[in-house]
């Protein structure tokens, strides 16, 4: 019976305090938007903000336009890639418009 009144008694505050931690955070940490959501995906390997370091491809310098019709080129196979065929895929028009001005308007 001690034994049971210990073990709820650990279960009830090991409860109370992941509500208070999801609570904290939930009120204080800053959510991010979905266009930097979108985008970050292209940072990883692009750079930040689309500026590349490496060998890969600096986005920073294309058009919102350009930007958009090589990444649907990507997605419909009509331009070949390593991995942005497989990535591309992963978007709506929608979603690639709005990286692709994001990417544009960042780096005005």
């Amino acid at each position: 019976m001690q034994k049971r009144k210990l073990t709820t008694g650990i279960a009830v505050a090991v409860a109370a305090i992941a509500f208070s931690v999801t609570a904290y955070a939930d009120s204080h940490v800053k959510k991010l938007p979905d266009t930097l959501i979108l985008v970050s995906n292209c940072f990883n390997c692009h750079g930040t903000n689309g500026v590349s370091v490496g060998i890969i491809d600096e986005l920073d310098s294309m058009s919102a336009k350009r930007l958009a019709k090589k990444m649907r080129e990507f997605r419909s196979g009509a331009k070949a890639g390593t991995i942005m065929t497989r990535i591309a895929k992963g978007y709506s028009d929608a979603e690639i418009d709005v990286i692709a001005n994001y990417i544009e308007k960042v780096n005005d």
